[in-house]
């Protein structure tokens, strides 16, 4: 099925199977810009909007790829009631650095954790392929908007097989528990799904790098 097919499922028939055509429709399919530039959606984060249809024209594959670059989500038809779908930055850097979305991976931890004393940790700065430059400077962009110059962080794992990217509690400037879990989904917003976010002491931690 072509995308245009795919975004006329009904709702009811949309499964995981649904998703997996959509995502390969979407990259080989065209679509049309609603906006020239991003709109602000309802979680407060930037999406370029588009739609498909008879005259869609460009390619996109390309829109995502600019997107991926820019620090911006994409919303597919969001004239609809419920938009056919919605792509955080986060996956779309993703699937610019390996073709894919998302990748599975085990339940993790979102927010905050205490390390227990005794347990062996691998951790060391994030690789390249881990967390690119381009998108480390637009999370540095987004931390200089909320007042945060110098963030600080660690990608960690306990087994070698799950890793958490950690954000520095002192860094962040300490802000109060509650504050946590929200602070944690933003930065979310920014990393593909399958990435764990945690925030951290650096308390008897290894030695944390400048994002």
């Amino acid at each position: 099925m072509n995308l245009i097919e795919i975004v006329n499922t009904p709702d009811e028939q949309r499964d995981h199977q649904w998703e997996i055509d959509f995502f390969m429709a979407v990259t080989q399919g065209n679509v049309k810009l609603i906006h020239e530039v991003p709109q602000q959606g309802p979680d407060g984060w930037p999406y370029l909007l588009v739609e498909t249809g008879a005259e869609a024209t460009e390619p996109a594959n390309k829109i995502m790829q600019w997107a991926a670059t820019k620090g911006v989500g994409l919303v597919v038809n969001p004239m609809k009631s419920y938009p056919d779908y919605v792509f955080t930055y986060g996956m779309l850097w993703n699937f610019k650095e390996t073709g894919r979305f998302y990748q599975e991976a085990a339940q993790s931890p979102v927010g905050t954790v205490e390390m227990e004393k005794g347990q062996g940790l691998h951790a060391g700065p994030p690789a390249p392929h881990y967390l690119p430059q381009y998108v480390r400077n637009i999370l540095k962009e987004f931390f200089r908007d909320q007042g945060v110059l110098r963030p600080r962080i660690l990608v960690m794992s306990q087994d070698r097989k799950h890793y958490d990217l950690a954000f520095s509690l002192e860094s962040l400037g300490n802000p109060p528990t509650k504050e946590h879990q929200g602070i944690a989904e933003a930065l979310s917003w920014f990393l593909p799904p399958h990435y764990s976010v945690v925030l951290v002491s650096e308390i008897g931690l290894p030695q944390f790098s400048d994002l």
